[in-house]
């Protein structure tokens, strides 16, 4: 009996090794190079088809365009950072391909020079330089790396560099518009203006507004006060209280200080001129329009340049007709559509060449 179990088992033992033998390999295949991957029954197959590893291996090794900026204030500043921080992203969203890095609040221009000098290092295709004051030390560390591209601005001066682009804003144009706007709008005929540095597109700006604003009503008392400071919040609005204190009913500023003076203006009812960026979410109520910088007007043709073997050497500009500075109005705004009209005519007027600035 025993006999006959132990021949009954080997006969049962033989015929499974049989099946598993003619069966389906369906479990886990491991080929040479194969690193501990795993694939149980069930698992979909990869399929590729001709020229599908020829486009993968073209979009792994594509390497992004990269683009660093450094700037003194803080990137959402609505005022001179932002701005060139919008103009980046704009160009990220067209060239898709696009690598950005900011380092901001670099009001103090040594810790600007590192940050200049470390971007440069780590192989950044472009490196703004976003602040006048950022100069003298793009002077220093460009020659140092002559395939990396600069840009630096607002300023025209390339220092004979040919990697460095520089680029400006003709500030004084918007200014003009909405110097004559203010001056329409002003029942007092005092306009007050608080001014940062006497420098760059500050400047441009500041004796752009005056401008206007005596050419539209030529008893205009427009006062102006150079804090002497981008970055002062508080001389910003004691700037603006003095106008407060003189009678002033309309305002405006330039720089990333100028939120100082905007509260005031907000706080006692004077109407506000933006210009840099949109500055219409900082007081809606009071805000009549911003003349705006789009700096990807010039960011394009930089780009274009550089990719093209071009890394610097030239001079860039904004202004109303290549739409590098444009009027946005604040639509919350009452704006009497005679002096909506004053502005449309005198952005007319400046790009046809039949107004001047004066600047």
């Amino acid at each position: 009996m025993k006999k006959n179990r132990l021949t009954w088992l080997i006969v049962v033992l033989a015929l499974v090794l049989v099946a598993a033998a003619c069966s389906d390999d369906s479990g886990t295949t491991t080929t040479a190079g194969d690193s501990d991957t795993t694939t149980t029954a069930g698992d979909t197959p990869t399929t590729t088809t001709a020229g599908d590893a020829e486009t993968t291996t073209t979009a792994a090794s594509a390497e992004p365009f990269k683009i660093a900026i450094v700037a003194p204030s803080a990137q959402n500043d609505l005022a001179f950072t932002q701005s060139i921080v919008d103009a980046v992203n704009v160009i990220k969203d067209e060239m898709g391909n696009v690598e950005v890095q900011i380092t901001d609040n670099t009001f103090i221009v040594e810790d600007a020079a590192s940050a200049i000098r470390a971007y440069a290092v780590d192989g950044v295709d472009l490196v703004i330089a976003h602040g006048s004051q950022y100069g003298g030390s793009l002077q220093e560390i460009a020659p140092d790396f002559p395939d990396t591209a600069f840009a630096w601005g607002t300023a025209a001066d390339t220092f004979g560099l040919s990697n460095v682009f520089a680029y400006e804003a003709a500030s004084d144009e918007g200014g003009y518009v909405m110097g004559a706007m203010a001056a329409a709008l002003s029942e007092s005929n005092t306009i007050g203006i608080v001014g940062p540095v006497e420098v760059g597109d500050a400047k441009l700006y500041v004796d752009g507004f005056k401008a206007g604003a005596e050419a539209q009503n030529p008893d205009a008392n427009v006062l102006v006060n150079y804090t002497g400071s981008f970055s002062d919040v508080a001389l910003a609005s004691e700037a603006a209280q003095a106008f407060a204190a003189n009678g002033a009913d309309v305002m405006t500023g330039t720089a990333q200080m100028v939120v100082g003076a905007v509260t005031v203006a907000s706080d006692v009812n004077i109407i506000w001129f933006g210009t840099q960026a949109n500055q219409t979410s900082l007081a809606p109520d009071i805000v009549v329009a911003s003349q705006v910088y789009h700096w990807e007007v010039v960011l394009r043709d930089i780009i274009a340049k550089i990719e093209a073997g071009t890394p610097g050497g030239e001079q860039f500009k904004i202004d109303l007709a290549n739409g590098g500075e444009v009027i946005e109005y604040n639509d919350a705004f009452a704006l009497p559509a005679d002096v909506k009209q004053l502005g449309e005519d005198t952005i007319a007027g400046i790009i046809d060449g039949s107004i001047k600035t004066g600047s």
